[in-house]
């Protein structure tokens, strides 16, 4: 009985329904790896490939080299050279305590910012460092640390350091221009960079190189104006005349009269481009083209010009200085030193405020207004310069007679060096302003002709007066050349209102007879023994001068005549202010 009764439960089977579920079940699912297999195969080959391709193939940037900027006579001023880039991946990154402290030994970096570096960020890249020299890459990989790669670079170098630092400029980590010649040129020197498709095994190593992509294209030098040796004599003149007159800060401009082309310009306070750590905006600042001054009686020159062209005076008009003082509303314009009257040319020698500001209030003020803005003041000298100052030079219809007056004499407008010294071309030049060059060029441009040669020449005859022993420059003179040129000295303005600082300056050029350089000096606020531009501008203007024409080999015109130094403790005649 129970025998028959076991055996039944044993012959029990499924429904059938239930085993045709399963298989259908089965079978679909088969189906549905298949038809997926054929719809990626058939569909998404490419994606699939791709990444496959992604998991060992990788593109690799290929750095172009950086163009060489030279100076005129082919002296490299700024180079690349090869560096390199360590970055790392945080996910993969593994490193024991000794390789640790290895790492962080060769890339001169504390432990704790090495830590905070791979384990502070956010994201998994991240550079370790930049620009590192190859020596030293080459021994951190060595360390054999997983997750640390290298990329290949180029650093920029500067053989002359502080000397061409505010003209040349300098680039960032990514070798992009930030300041200076690289800026201004950086869609020239920066090239193009190059990529190849490389197999990496899981550790980043490169087992196998795939294909060039895009071949590296180097930037194109750049050949300046400048002269090495010229630029080397103006900063170490600068420098030495920023110390010894215990100002602030100083500029120079050294320009081919014949060319425009800019031979030199140098600037005090500097900074090394090689090390550029803990700068202050005081330091970069390139004074010489970014700031602008107040010029004081280097803009005679341009009131007396402008009353020679018209035909107001001549040289040998006799000009009322009323004792050295002069009247206008409430204001009074003195000179330092009282003359009851001078003639056109000793307005220049002396440095009369009050005759310079008889001649402009004696001419219409767009005639004057006219003159200034012919020259190029109140617009920015278009070098291509990052951060070119276009100075001050307000609309002649608003200007009060003190205004027009206390204009002729340098005070109420605003000009940069660069400025300056590119309206004195008129004089040494037959009347012609002649466009500046930071890059070398073939041929002398094309002037624009703004006054007449015989006004030039005028100018040019008292602006040799001002080196005289009778003239507010005879420190200024260069033994055995004619010197002509121009000294300033004015107030500086904060807060709109005039102060007990100053600006000492002194243009000129050389040999007079055919002129060939112009320098224009700025000395901000020496505190010195004196601050007129005669006694504290006018020997930087003569030992740069010299030095510089006789580097040239450029004949001397005045060989009889004798260099000497005079005083600094107060000017020889009556000083600007």
């Amino acid at each position: 009985m129970n025998v028959g009764v076991n055996s039944a439960r044993l012959n029990l089977r499924l429904e059938g329904w239930r085993s045709r579920l399963l298989l259908t079940v089965l079978l679909a699912s088969f189906l549905g790896l298949v038809g997926r297999a054929a719809w990626l195969q058939g569909f998404h080959a490419g994606f699939l490939q791709q990444k496959g391709q992604e998991r060992y193939s990788r593109v690799i940037e290929m750095p172009a080299s950086r163009g060489i900027i030279r100076d005129r006579n082919g002296q490299p001023l700024a180079i690349s050279t090869p560096s390199e880039s360590l970055w790392a991946s945080r996910e993969d990154v593994e490193l024991s305590a000794e390789q640790s402290r290895q790492l962080a030994s060769l890339l001169h970096m504390d432990r704790k910012e090495l830590d905070q570096r791979l384990n502070g960020g956010r994201g998994n890249f991240v550079y370790l460092k930049r620009q590192v020299p190859p020596e030293v890459a080459q021994q951190v990989m060595a360390l054999k640390i997983p997750g640390l790669f290298q990329q290949h670079g180029f650093h920029r170098a500067y053989p002359k350091g502080e000397e061409t630092a505010h003209l040349v400029g300098f680039t960032d980590a990514d070798d992009r221009g930030q300041e200076g010649v690289e800026l201004a040129f950086q869609s020239s020197l920066g090239g193009l960079s190059g990529a190849r498709r490389v197999i990496k095994d899981r550790a980043g190593h490169i087992i196998e190189d795939v294909e060039s992509i895009r071949v590296p294209r180097p930037g194109k030098d750049i050949t300046l104006s400048v002269d090495a040796r010229i630029q080397h004599l103006a900063y170490r003149e600068l420098r030495n005349a920023v110390a010894v007159n215990k100002a602030k800060a100083g500029a120079v401009v050294v320009l081919d009269t014949r060319t425009g082309e800019v031979l030199a310009l140098a600037n005090y306070p500097d900074y090394d481009p090689n090390n550029r750590e803990h700068l202050s905006g005081a330091q970069l600042r390139n004074r010489a083209i970014t700031d602008t001054f107040e010029p004081g009686s280097t803009m005679k020159p341009f009131t007396i010009a402008t009353a020679l062209e018209v035909g107001k005076v001549t040289p040998n008009t006799v000009i009322p200085t009323g004792g050295g003082q002069m009247t206008i509303g409430s204001n009074v314009i003195r000179d330092t030193h009282p003359a009851t009257a001078l003639t056109v040319s000793e307005v220049i020698q002396h440095s009369s405020n009050v005759g310079a500001a008889r001649i402009a209030l004696s001419l219409p003020s767009e005639t004057l207004w006219n003159m200034f803005t012919d020259v190029g003041f109140g617009q920015t000298p278009k070098l291509g310069f990052p951060g070119e100052a276009g100075g001050r030079v307000r609309p002649y219809r608003t200007w009060k007679p003190i205004e027009q007056a206390t204009m002729s004499y340098g005070n109420g407008i605003s000009v940069s060096l660069i400025q300056l010294a590119r309206a004195y071309t008129i004089f040494a030049d037959d009347g012609v302003l002649k466009p500046l060059s930071l890059t070398r060029i073939s041929a002398p441009p094309a002037g624009r002709q703004v006054i007449s040669p015989q006004t030039a020449h005028e100018v040019k005859d008292m602006l040799e007066l001002v080196v005289k022993p009778e003239g507010t420059a005879p420190a200024a003179r260069v033994r055995g050349y004619r010197v002509a040129g121009k000294t300033g000295t004015a107030h500086k303005v904060s807060g709109g209102r005039y102060t007990n600082r100053y600006v000492a300056s002194f243009v000129g050029f050389a040999p007079a007879s055919a002129p060939r350089l112009l320098i224009a000096v700025m000395i901000d606020e020496p505190s010195g023994a004196s601050y007129y531009g005669g006694t504290v501008a006018g020997p930087v203007f003569s030992n740069l001068m010299g030095s510089t024409l006789q580097l040239l080999g450029i004949p001397p015109d005045d060989p009889g005549s004798s260099a000497f130094s005079v005083p600094v403790a107060k000017p020889t005649a009556s000083e600007d202010t």
